[in-house]
């Protein structure tokens, strides 16, 4: 390993992270490594804070994702109550959580990954953007923008703002939903679907033009996990946790209670961000993905109809066996995002939306409390040990995008070896790289927080350490 290709930062993702690839005298790829060099440490400094702060506090580890940290919060505040919140409460959060759901999919296909797929892998840089696709299809571009806001507006009228609620408390929420609310969030519904129906259609087209391609793209055998109703049913709020393996055999079902029974995390030494895997499988055969592709592959079916229907494509993909290539990753966050516009219909329409009945008292009854929600990226867990009192003794967070972080890493490495070719390196190669980590539409926003502008130079030197290939991103 002469030589050395430095990825930093990648972009268009969430967050900061680097990649390292070495190539052999050949210029083909040795290995390839995805870095997370930054210290995430909320679960240090929430120790000592008063276990109903923890909603408030654990949504700044992310602008990009409060809702879903301030959800699973929520959940595990009321564990430690001991209670079991009204209905309405439970639909207005789910409702948030549908919004968030739907606003962070819309961004990360059209915006973030969409560019890639649309524009072209090898498209100019200065244009293979949300610039540059506002410019191709103004139009699409508009919608998208719409979409976004649409699932943005939703958290904001329920929750009363956007980026870092404070709605659910311990016990439900704080408060009821107006009728007016409901109405305007409605009017919205069926476009908002015509919206996403497009950007599969997108997603679908590309596919059937590049399958081989699209099976291939950092495809490998892994477990996956997710959410489930009791029926098996696709659930990203409630339900009880299923793992399968890499064969598609539906191995466990537990409740969240269990997680750290089944669920594992090893530490590597280039890398701060932990590896989760399935313990009575082992490290590493119980490595698994989350997230959209492994919330599809896990479930049986979705419960509204529109979203059902498009699982049912995508289940014929791989004969209904477990869809393996991450660029597949795109086509099931589209099935989510109308899932989630539908299951937001369902809410709106129970009469019990608009009940006054959000919030049930309660005092410290357990030590511990977890949460367990289905973020936009993956499974997410909180969990809080509190003393008599009620105050935080001890945090654990997996964050969903650690889930995924041995598959990140493969996907990196794979790509890499399938493209990159350090006798002939052009920016398209290193694009394709980036875009296997763009897959699982990580958050690293929960892990650092930056100021300022970040240029990126990838520069290739021999085993003599002559600089003999460049290139630069201003």
């Amino acid at each position: 390993m002469n030589k050395k290709i430095t990825i930093s930062p990648v972009t268009r993702i969430e967050g900061h992270a680097r990649v390292t690839i070495f190539l052999n005298d050949e210029g083909k790829v040795d290995e390839a490594y995805l870095h997370i060099d930054q210290f995430r440490g909320f679960e240090k400094f929430s120790e000592g804070r008063y276990f109903a702060e923890m909603p408030i506090i654990t949504p700044r580890i992310c602008g990009i994702c409060p809702v879903s940290h301030h959800l699973a919060s929520a959940k595990a505040t009321d564990d430690i109550l001991g209670v079991d919140i009204p209905k309405p409460a439970k639909l207005l959060r789910e409702l948030i959580h549908m919004g968030q759901i739907i606003q962070s999919h819309s961004m990360h296909f059209f915006e973030l990954a969409g560019p890639d797929l649309i524009l072209g892998w090898d498209a100019d840089p200065r244009i293979r953007n949300v610039a540059g696709l506002i410019q191709a299809n103004p139009e699409l571009a508009l919608k998208a923008v719409k979409l976004r806001k649409f699932g943005q507006r939703i958290i904001e009228l329920v929750a009363g703002r956007r980026i870092h609620p404070t709605f659910a408390i311990p016990g439900g929420v704080n408060q009821a939903l107006d009728p007016k609310v409901r109405d305007e969030i409605l009017k919205g519904i069926d476009e908002m679907i015509s919206y996403v129906e497009d950007g599969i259609s997108i997603a679908t087209k590309y596919i059937e033009d590049n399958k081989e391609v699209c099976d291939k793209f950092a495809s490998f055998p892994t477990g996956y996990m997710g959410l489930v109703k009791d029926d098996g049913s696709l659930e990203l709020y409630d339900g009880k946790i299923r793992f399968m393996d890499k064969n598609g055999n539906v191995v466990k079902d537990f409740k969240d209670k269990y997680y750290l029974k089944y669920i594992g995390e090893r530490v590597e030494d280039w890398s701060y961000l932990k590896f989760p895997y399935y313990k009575p499988f082992g490290w590493p055969e119980g490595v698994y993905r989350v997230g959209p592709l492994g919330r599809l592959n896990v479930a049986d079916k979705i419960s509204t109809p529109i979203a059902d229907e498009h699982l049912k494509n995508f289940k014929k993909i791989n004969d209904g066996k477990p869809v393996e290539g991450s660029l597949y990753f795109h086509y099931a966050r589209l099935i989510e995002a109308i899932y989630g516009i539908e299951r937001a219909r369902e809410i709106l329409e129970d009469p019990e939306c608009l009940s006054k009945d959000v919030l049930i008292s309660g005092k410290v009854s357990n030590e511990e409390g977890i949460g367990v929600i289905e973020a936009p990226r993956g499974t997410l867990i909180h969990h809080y040990w509190v003393d008599e009192k009620g105050t935080i003794e001890k945090v654990n967070l997996i964050v969903a995008t650690g889930h995924n972080n041995w598959a990140m890493s493969k996907s990196v490495e794979s790509v890499a070896k399938e493209f990159v070719n350090g006798k002939n390196l052009t920016e398209g190669m290193l694009n394709r790289v980036e875009g296997a980590i763009r897959c699982y539409d990580p958050c690293l926003s929960c892990s650092t927080h930056a100021i300022g502008k970040m240029p990126l130079l990838i520069e290739l030197y021999d085993s003599n350490g002559n600089l003999i290939n460049f290139v630069k991103r201003d």
